[in-house]
């Protein structure tokens, strides 16, 4: 449930649209209004996501936004059809191909494309696609309407896979999961384009969406650590400055570690990392760990007494000392089934596997000499000091 937690954002932006929409309708005399809520939530999205290099979203708010204004120029059924076509083919690119940000040639790149389709989109709405009578093209089954035309539905399954499938799982970040929710609402939008309103209210729910997944995902990256996936420093003072009453404070630091590193190279010294720091999100005693920086981890107990604390991190000492970690070469293969059958291979070398220790320290607020936080951790500190200078592997308080 926690790694779906990033979905509730654009679900609960689409099931309050759902219900406006079906709740409310603008007067005749504010019909007008309906734009603006689009194209400033769109044009909001499309400018954030370029001013943050984030290619794939200003591919989705470009298209979304050019989607829009082309159908307020164009309403009929022919510029509907081939935009069902063009909006979901250019997020499946998107998907498919390496991000390589909004700015500089590659934003270029997709601007083109982007002019090109208006082009296309300016050419069908003058009535290249009805030309033969009855129609023309657009009476063939694959892009007969109701109302998203088949093909349409096909690309857009398309693309919602690969931004799901292909992009966001098992992680599920929230912009992965933004781009994802925008496209489902765009398709929403096509589905009921018939009720100018309810298109329009979709359409800026999308923008909205890719607005609040651009918001999470730099408040994820302010605060937590993208290499290990925990709580980062700043979200450790950010909680140490609202606590109140008592507290413990560990400083946790993998022993020898620049040693590990220059001896087994910085990709297993990250691997390392990212094993202890998941022994650590286990702590007990509702500890909380974090990233402090380096090879250097802080475990927090809210409400915990020093006392109460030592005994769970000599338990996370313990766990870390005998946890034996199977390290991920260069040759061994990313998929599980291809990895069993490599391993009944007599001739390739086995599995490596490591084995390091972490040295903690800890502190409480006395009252006297410790009252800030930032005296705490400082306290903290020191006392992995003298862990380390007892000969590491230890708890000292």
């Amino acid at each position: 449930m926690n790694s779906l937690r990033p979905a509730w954002v654009p679900a609960g932006i689409v099931g309050l649209t759902a219900l406006g929409a079906w709740l409310f309708s603008l007067p005749a005399g504010l019909a007008d209004l309906r734009m603006l809520g689009p194209y400033t939530l769109l044009g909001i999205a499309a400018v954030l996501s370029w001013w943050f290099n984030r290619g794939r979203t200003f591919v989705i708010a470009a298209s979304l936004l050019g989607a829009f204004a082309a159908l307020e120029v164009f309403p009929g059924k022919a510029g509907y059809t081939l935009l069902t076509v063009l909006v979901p083919l250019n997020v499946l690119l998107a998907m498919i191909l390496v991000d390589r940000g909004a700015r500089w040639g590659a934003g270029l790149t997709w601007l083109a494309l982007l002019g090109i389709e208006a082009v296309l989109v300016a050419w069908a709405g003058r009535g290249a696609l009805t030309a033969g009578g009855e129609g023309g093209i657009l009476q063939h089954w694959a892009l007969r309407s109701p109302p998203t035309p088949l093909i349409g539905r096909l690309v857009f399954a398309a693309a919602f896979a690969a931004a799901v499938i292909w992009r966001a799982w098992p992680d599920f970040k929230p912009l992965q999961v933004g781009n994802a929710g925008a496209l489902a609402a765009f398709f929403i939008a096509c589905e009921w384009a018939r009720l100018p309103n309810t298109f329009a209210a979709f359409m800026a729910a999308a923008g909205a969406i890719l607005i609040a997944a651009m918001l999470q995902e730099s408040h994820r990256l302010a605060f937590r650590d993208e290499l290990t996936g925990l709580p980062g420093r700043r979200a450790l003072d950010e909680r140490l400055r609202s606590l109140l009453g008592r507290y413990t404070v560990a400083m946790v630091d993998v022993d020898h570690f620049k040693q590990f590193n220059d001896t087994h190279g910085h990709d297993i010294g990250d691997q390392v990392l990212k094993l202890v720091a998941a022994r650590l999100a286990e702590v007990g005693g509702g500890g909380i760990a974090y990233r402090y920086g380096g090879e250097e981890f802080s475990v927090l107990f809210p409400g915990v007494g020093l006392d109460e604390a030592l005994p769970h991190l000599e338990a996370l000492r313990a766990a870390v000392q005998v946890y034996r970690m199977a390290v991920r070469g260069e040759a061994r293969p990313r998929k599980t089934d291809e990895g069993v059958k490599r391993r009944r291979d007599a001739t390739l070398p086995p599995t490596k596997t490591l084995s390091v220790t972490v040295s903690i320290g800890a502190a409480e607020p006395d009252g006297e000499r410790l009252r800030a936080p930032v005296q705490v951790v400082k306290a903290a500190d020191e006392a992995l000091y003298r862990a380390k200078q007892a000969g590491r592997n230890r708890v000292s308080k």
